[in-house]
């Protein structure tokens, strides 16, 4: 991230400070500064989908099979070709400051902002199995939609998910599920793996085998028994980045289907907070790149909309006070003070 400009704090109220730099800050971000918005970025550089950097970001029209970074460098210099704005920092806190908010950095610089972006995204939180961490993003993967296509026709394990036990046996006949720490299955989800003919192996997973070239070979058991996979498909629990906004008020709820916690925001990003949104993985915690790329752009002109009628408020405001104070009542009393008995052009 060498690339970042510095931040240099106080120089400036920024209409929009974006907390975040991925897919969706930038989205937002390049969207907002084509609107004439000053808008800053302020990123600590930690990429959720860095370490699939020789796998690609898919699904990504127009950038098919690009790599995460190359992605983000793409469009860190798009902001800055309409004058937006990104630093490298880490954002500890975010609190009101006046009509605006005050955004700070661990570090202790500190911006103003008049409306605040969340789109920090989320952290992985992945199964407590040694070795299985030092893979992730490699053969050890959750998403169909984002890798499913380049492990086809492979030898897949499932661990402990039934739901992508079904989405992977789409990309693959050999598919293995783990029921691990003892996944409970219905009848009727017993027989349809079996339709489809995916094995079910019960056993808690303790450890993953890897060849000489180091490439993931197998699952081993407790009992000791190895399972040859070469694949591996894990449900890590979603968790959005979000605690350094503690104070403000903002809710954090579970996922409806469970699958971890994010940020309670509605179809356009807002908050509820006055002058808060959030996109992308932090409040939506199974959306794509494609999908938090399209959060950005929803929460950016929301935002705008938002500024535009705070300014047309203000405007209108300083129109009424102008009137009162260079009004014809306002005038006539000056030239009363003024002229005193020569008002109307007579001298006595």
């Amino acid at each position: 991230m060498s690339d970042f400009k510095p931040m240099r704090a106080g120089e400036q109220t920024w209409d929009v400070v974006v907390v975040g730099g991925g897919a969706a800050g930038l989205s937002a971000a390049l969207n907002l500064a084509r609107v004439r918005r000053s808008v800053l970025v302020i990123d600590a550089g930690e990429p959720r989908n860095a370490p699939a950097v020789k796998v690609g970001a898919h699904g990504v029209l127009g950038r098919e099979g690009i790599s995460p970074l190359e992605l983000l460098r793409l469009g860190r210099e798009e902001v800055a070709s309409y004058g937006g704005r990104v630093v490298s920092g880490r954002v500890s806190q975010v609190h009101r400051d006046g009509e605006g908010f005050s955004v700070v950095t661990d570090d202790w610089q500190r911006v103003r902002a008049r409306r605040v972006l969340v789109t920090t995204g989320l952290v992985d939180v992945l199964p407590e199995v040694p070795g299985l961490a030092e893979r992730w993003g490699r053969d050890v993967l959750h998403c169909v939609y984002c890798h499913g296509w380049e492990i086809r026709d492979r030898a897949i394990g499932v661990l402990g998910k039934f739901h992508q036990a079904l989405l992977f046996r789409q990309m693959s006949e050999d598919v293995t599920l783990f029921r691990h720490s003892g996944l409970e299955l219905s009848d009727e989800q017993w027989e349809q793996l079996a339709g489809l003919g995916v094995a079910v192996v019960d056993g808690e997973v303790t450890a993953l085998e890897v060849d000489e070239e180091d490439r993931l070979a197998g699952v081993r058991l407790a009992s000791g028994t190895v399972v040859p996979v070469q694949e591996l498909v894990v449900a890590p629990r979603f968790v959005a980045r979000a605690g350094f906004l503690d104070g403000l008020g903002l809710t954090v709820r579970e996922h409806p289907m469970g699958l971890g916690e994010q940020l309670a925001v509605d179809a356009s990003g807002f908050t509820g907070v006055a002058g808060v949104w959030a996109a992308g993985n932090v409040s939506d915690v199974l959306a794509g790149v494609p999908a938090v790329a399209a959060a950005g752009v929803t929460a950016a002109a929301a935002i705008n909309m938002d500024l535009l009628l705070a300014d047309a408020r203000a405007a209108g405001a300083a129109r009424t006070v102008g009137a009162e104070v260079f009004g014809a009542a306002m005038e006539a009393e000056v030239a009363r003070r003024v002229l005193g008995t020569r008002v109307h052009g007579l001298d006595f």
